[in-house]
């Protein structure tokens, strides 16, 4: 017998079944979660969001439209609670005293050196978060610009130069780094 399908789970539990919930949980929250703390860089406060977006997802069931992918649905409310959360954070940063944060400069060229990895999500949290988020779906989750312009509600030329965008930026951030394309 197969898998039912996210649409199928989904629709089962706008009619009432929880272990529907609990296998689109099960399926997806490692996903979400890492979409989450490469967006925020703070795992807490990612599992914190993940949370949130598992309690929007219970209380929004009555207004999923079946026939809807369930993945990019789901990424839309992860994806709006990251940036509600950098959001806030920025208010927040904007009140308190903060250390410069300037990144470091003396890094190996080896891939694998911490500082190297350190200073390349740095580098990638000083992105718009719009361009961070087209960085981060297109190259780390394997997002076509297609995909990420649905997720959004724009073409997927705007989520490409969305994308283009942060990867000039990357280049800038990093230096003489190469950053790949």
């Amino acid at each position: 017998m197969r898998s039912p399908t996210d649409e199928e789970l989904m629709e089962r539990f706008r009619d009432g079944a929880q272990d529907a919930f609990e296998d689109l949980f099960a399926r997806h929250a490692g996903r979400v979660q890492g979409f989450l703390a490469r967006m925020v860089r703070d795992g807490a406060l990612a599992e914190d969001l993940l949370q949130a977006t598992f309690l929007s997802v219970i209380r929004s069931r009555g207004r999923y439209e079946p026939g809807t992918r369930f993945t990019p649905w789901l990424m839309t409310i992860a994806a709006n609670a990251a940036r509600d959360a950098l959001r806030h954070q920025r208010h927040v940063d904007a009140y308190a005293s903060t250390e410069d944060a300037t990144p470091p400069t003396g890094l190996a060229p080896d891939a694998s050196d911490p500082s190297l990895r350190r200073h390349l999500l740095d580098a990638l949290h000083q992105l718009h978060p719009d361009h961070r988020e087209a960085v981060v779906l297109s190259k780390v989750e394997g997002w076509s610009f297609d995909e990420i312009g649905a997720l959004r509600g724009i073409s997927a030329g705007a989520a490409r130069l969305r994308a283009h965008r942060g990867y000039e930026k990357l280049r800038e951030l990093l230096g003489g780094l190469e950053v790949a394309r």
